[in-house]
């Protein structure tokens, strides 16, 4: 029986975490369609950031032995992320203290922010700091530190003296895996401990995170899912993922 090209992409990518790649030709002999066709869907679940093409197939992103810069973070899974950044925009109060983690998901809710909300922020993304400055009703506090090139966040010494000194009602972050088994993850151990410091401050801890990221581990742990409150995904988790996590502690909101 032929698939359809959304059941086809979800067995795509289980035999890919499964196996740690998967190839053109493999494929398009399993599933009985011209290898343009299975070309056709990696590149759609590439652009979903689930997957990472390769000479001859693919990989899963969670596999990748480096970290993507900021541009090319922003462009995967794009419209999912624009999504969660409206609704955890949602779930924040229009006045109080709002720590916002450095990211590209967390970006997009800095620039969705209602004009009228009355917030003092703080955060160690100079993009986000950057957007928010010229906000008449938003006083800016850029947390100091040594700043990774990558991915243009503060990190280190400054950063962490800061951070252990503050107390805020909402602490939104950004994460590069999710799992029950590993809480959230990150590639680098320095943003893992300004990550860990934000989930200490915030007397409430939102997270975004894209359902690419969900079922994936990276290097550094920064927090279990019983120090979040919320997580916000999209569509693309699975109903076995959303239950998972759910019983695991924080509240699940799919944009």
């Amino acid at each position: 029986m032929s698939l359809y090209a959304e059941e086809r992409q979800q067995r795509i990518l289980t035999q890919a975490r499964g196996d740690g790649r998967v190839e053109v030709a493999s494929l398009s002999a399993e599933f009985g369609v011209t290898q343009e066709t299975v070309r056709r869907d990696l590149d759609r679940l590439e652009r979903q950031g689930l997957l990472r093409r390769v000479h001859g197939g693919a990989i899963p992103s969670g596999h990748l032995s480096f970290e993507p810069g900021l541009s090319q973070r922003d462009a995967l899974a794009s419209s999912e992320k624009s999504r969660i950044a409206r609704a955890a925009v949602s779930l924040l109060p229009r006045e109080g203290t709002l720590l916002i983690d450095a990211g590209t998901s967390t970006a997009r809710l800095a620039a969705a922010l209602p004009e009228d909300s009355e917030l003092t922020v703080v955060t160690n993304g100079l993009p986000i700091a950057t957007a928010l400055a010229s906000r008449p009703a938003i006083t800016v506090h850029l947390i100091g530190g040594r700043v990774r090139g990558r991915t243009l966040a503060t990190v280190d010494t400054w950063a962490l003296s800061t951070l252990t000194a503050l107390n805020v009602d909402v602490a939104v972050l950004g994460t590069n895996g999710i799992s029950v088994e590993r809480g959230l993850t990150t590639p680098d151990l320095a943003e893992a401990g300004v990550k860990a410091a934000m989930v200490a401050a915030g007397r409430r801890v939102i997270v975004l995170a894209d359902s690419s990221k969900v079922g994936l581990d990276q290097f550094a742990r920064f927090a279990e899912l019983t120090d979040v409150d919320t997580l916000v995904t999209d569509a693309g988790i699975t109903a076995a993922d959303h239950e998972a996590i759910t019983t695991a502690g924080p509240h699940v909101v799919v944009a």
